[in-house]
């Protein structure tokens, strides 16, 4: 695949430059801080550490609890890892702590190892990622294909859901709740006469509450609020419900002393599977999260460091008795909407939520678990990217098998198999549509983009097309998820704000949904610099999938071949100016 014109060369570089291995590595705090860091920069970084440390207050222990861990846990996780991620990654707004696409996992770990095992495997996790960071390997992540990641992330929603019907609905089971779905079913249905109105009314309560603050208050801390309000309202009704003390005794005020889980030759190998479940699940989520702050921000991160970061983090929550530690979409966007300039808003929040266990400690033992329970189910709810979901299911055939394939298997089996089934049916399905591709071409540029050093952070460069306001972008070649992230960068370089955009398709013989959705991202972007948008002489099942993902008028003007879109953008640029 390769451009019709290709991009100047960042003022200062050159295209033979090659980013050193310290500046590859270099973590975003030293960047920003070389920036200029000044007194106003550290006011916008309170305000957003604190705002982030209110929402994963009650999550993080929310968290644990469903992972099947005390809560305190969650909160070790939270500020031992969310600072290293914070002081030592790739990304500027990244915010690390416990997330709940590894309650699955942890669970799953925790019933047949327990929480030594689970210890250990969190540090070998850690250092899986590390050494996959100094590799140079964290770009390969950057290329599982879209309705994998969606078919997963809904599969791991389920899960999550039906983890939280027991204390939902506060019943009583006969035995230990199986943590397969297949068996969890038939177990809540049989304690269903154990139904607890009082612990349903709290749930409702806390995500009734949750749902509106998000609406109507949305710059509140509705998770704050929803959680103290089925606490006090629990305490003083005297509710027969179990809290946070009646089940774990409440969490203690102090961070605990640094200690190794066991380590043997027989425990390592028996931990191993799950360490690397652990590791494939930690790169997935942490680099998801640091492309939506780039996203938002229109900064970029730097994969490998943030992978070194993500190891070092978890090795350091395993000393502290942490569960896995990954960065986390959902607070991560807060911290962007709230404001924040760089790492210290993350370094800022590890330490709030520090000061709450040291002061605060004992309100916890009165919070009740059908609370939790409610978090949870909206953490669910807002997991399953469920618009997503109903377009890859639109799409194509193709798409709609590979994202029920993913999401059936992770239900029914587990994350990691659904994962390597979604992925290796795309690799077949794509490799079948490329050997049907009317055209052949040699692509020109490499297998995978690099991470590039501080001096490139934010950086773009100029495309020159045919008019001063007009830049033509010509993709040529199959566009699909291997190449993806590739043309996404190159669409973040064109540093200029042209009028009009025409992206030529003529030489694109097939697109699939991860190319239709990385297009969806620039339109967006485009559209926010009020830059008009041509997609030229794309053909009907390329027109078909990219519809599918919104991508249709008035977001876009599509024209029958480039000519053509020349002639619009050339008269709407003319009717616009100034005489």
């Amino acid at each position: 695949m390769t451009q019709a014109v290709s991009p100047q060369p960042a003022k200062g570089r050159t295209d033979t430059h090659r980013p050193s291995f310290v500046e590859l590595f270099t973590p975003k705090l030293v960047t920003v801080l070389r920036e200029g860091y000044r007194l106003p920069d550290l006011r916008a970084d309170l305000i957003a550490g604190l705002t982030v440390a209110i929402v994963a207050l009650p999550l993080s222990m929310a968290i644990a609890v469903a992972s099947g861990v005390t809560p305190d846990r969650g909160l070790y996780t939270a500020i031992v890892g969310g600072f290293i991620i914070s002081a030592l990654g790739g990304s500027r707004f990244q915010i690390g702590g416990p997330a709940g696409a590894f309650i699955v996992l942890v669970a799953a770990t925790v019933a047949v190892h327990g929480v030594d095992g689970l210890l250990l495997a969190v540090l070998l996790s850690g250092i899986i990622l590390l050494a996959v960071g100094l590799l140079g390997l964290g770009t390969f992540v950057k290329y599982i294909p879209y309705p994998v990641t969606i078919g997963f992330t809904a599969g791991i929603a389920v899960i999550i859901f039906a983890s939280q019907v027991k204390d939902l609905l506060g019943l009583t089971l006969a035995g230990k709740e199986p943590g397969e779905l297949i068996e969890k079913v038939p177990a809540l249905a049989e304690a269903l006469p154990t139904f607890n109105a009082a612990s349903f009314a709290l749930a409702l309560l806390t995500i009734l509450l949750i749902v509106g603050f998000r609406r109507y208050r949305p710059t509140w801390p509705g998770l704050l609020i929803a959680v103290g309000a089925a606490s006090l309202g629990a305490a003083l009704l005297n509710l027969p419900v179990e809290t946070i003390g009646t089940r774990f005794g409440g969490i203690p005020n102090v961070l605990p002393s640094p200690a190794l889980p066991d380590i043997s030759y027989a425990r390592i190998v028996e931990m191993l599977p799950s360490a690397l479940s652990f590791a494939l699940l930690g790169s997935i989520e942490s680099l998801l999260s640091a492309v939506v702050a780039d996203s938002m921000t229109g900064r970029r991160h730097r994969s490998n460091c943030e992978l070194v970061a993500q190891g070092l983090a978890n090795i350091a929550s395993a000393f502290f008795g942490g569960i896995c530690v990954t960065g986390t979409i959902a607070r991560t966007a807060t911290n962007v909407r709230a404001g924040a300039r760089g790492p210290v808003s993350g370094m800022l929040h590890a330490l709030f939520l520090l000061l709450f266990m040291l002061v605060a400690a004992p309100l916890a033992s009165y919070i009740p678990l059908a609370a939790l329970a409610g978090v949870l189910a909206t953490v669910a709810w807002n997991m399953a990217e469920k618009h997503a979901f109903a377009a890859l299911i639109r799409a194509s055939r193709a798409d709609a098998l590979v994202l029920m394939a993913t999401f059936l298997v992770t239900i029914f089996s587990d994350l990691i198999n659904g994962i390597l089934t979604g992925f290796c049916l795309s690799a077949l399905l794509m490799l079948h549509r490329m050997a049907q591709a009317v055209a052949v071409e040699t692509h020109s540029r490499p297998l995978f983009a690099e991470d590039q050093a501080d001096d490139a952070n934010g950086a773009r460069e100029r495309y020159e097309g045919l008019d001063r306001d007009i830049l033509v972008c010509r993709i040529t070649g199959a566009f699909f998820f291997g190449a993806a992230a590739s043309v996404g960068a190159a669409f973040d370089r064109i540093g200029a704000q042209p009028k009009a955009v025409i992206v030529d398709f003529a030489a694109v013989p097939i697109l699939d949904s991860t190319a239709a959705a990385t297009i969806e991202a620039f339109l967006k972007k485009a559209h926010k610099r009020q830059a008009t948008i041509y997609i030229a002489a794309a053909d009907a099942s390329v027109r078909h999938t990219l519809k599918a993902f919104g991508v249709k008028r008035p977001m876009v003007r599509f024209a029958a071949d480039l000519p053509a879109a020349l002639t619009a953008a050339r008269s709407e640029i003319a009717a616009l100016s100034p005489a």
